[in-house]
């Protein structure tokens, strides 16, 4: 396989950020008829208390990747939501959405089109998929969130379905004050909606996967009514599970088949 541990100099955070990058060009002679010019590419982000390595370490991202001919971007969030923070220069969002997404198509053989383009996550890298694939739909094409950490805005303070237990209010702030911004995915959804009525954007098709014995599962149940009543191009599916890279592990290589068109 061939993994790249990049580190460049960030605009939107003003530091050195690290990523890395698995590309399939290491394919097997009996595969070369199927490869592309140009990789149709997955930004896979991680969960709460992880790093770019995360995905490399606890799945075989890159071996299901090399089958379908895929490139896999592992940004590195750090404890961000994937939103931006409190402080300066802490917007991950235009990082992992914007300024990430440019300098990879730079430095990699990667499409440009959006239809090539996807954006994924587990736990907090879900919530990230989320928000970021509604707030930059005209970037990425497709959505895939496992057991996604969207339990901040779909339930008020107090709420034990909330389950704050992180100090994710460190990162967004007061509840009331981050609930009407694009910080909570939900308003990112209504603002797409208003302008796919207005003929002015596409949604990306989404596919949510949460495993039915999860602490987050109210959550991504209490989301998908909200995409459903949008009219958003929904899939949700349930398992017997908790909330685990091993349940991820379980269901990664359907979804990646899904985001390839290869089911």
């Amino acid at each position: 396989m061939a993994v790249f541990s990049v580190m460049y100099r960030s605009d939107v955070l003003k530091r050195d950020i690290p990523f890395k990058a698995y590309l399939p060009v290491d394919y097997p002679v009996e595969y070369h008829s199927v490869k592309t010019e140009k990789y149709r590419t997955l930004y896979f982000l991680h969960g709460l208390n992880y790093n770019c390595e995360a995905w490399l370490k606890e799945t075989r991202i890159d071996r299901l990747a090399r089958d379908l001919n895929l490139a896999v971007i592992f940004p590195d969030g750090e404890n961000s939501f994937y939103v931006e923070g409190l402080g300066p220069n802490s917007d991950y969002g235009a990082l992992i959405s914007e300024e990430l997404v440019t300098f990879t198509r730079t430095v990699f053989p990667l499409s440009q089109k959006r239809e090539d383009t996807f954006i994924g996550g587990f736990s907090m890298g879900g919530f990230g998929a989320l928000r970021n694939g509604l707030n930059y739909a005209d970037t990425f094409s497709k959505i895939l969130a496992f057991s996604s950490a969207i339990h901040m805005f779909e339930f008020e303070p107090g709420d034990p379905n909330r389950a704050i237990t992180c100090n994710e209010d460190l990162v967004f702030g007061s509840y009331e004050q981050a609930k009407s911004t694009t910080k909570n995915p939900a308003v990112c959804l209504k603002e797409l909606s208003n302008a796919v009525e207005e003929g002015t954007a596409v949604y990306p098709e989404i596919y949510m996967i949460c495993g039915k014995q999860d602490g987050l599962l109210a959550a991504n149940r209490s989301f998908r009514d909200k995409l459903l009543e949008a009219g958003a191009p929904l899939r949700y599916e349930e398992y017997e599970g908790i909330h685990s890279h091993d349940f991820v592990s379980e269901h990664l290589n359907g979804g990646l088949a899904w985001l390839m068109d290869k089911e």
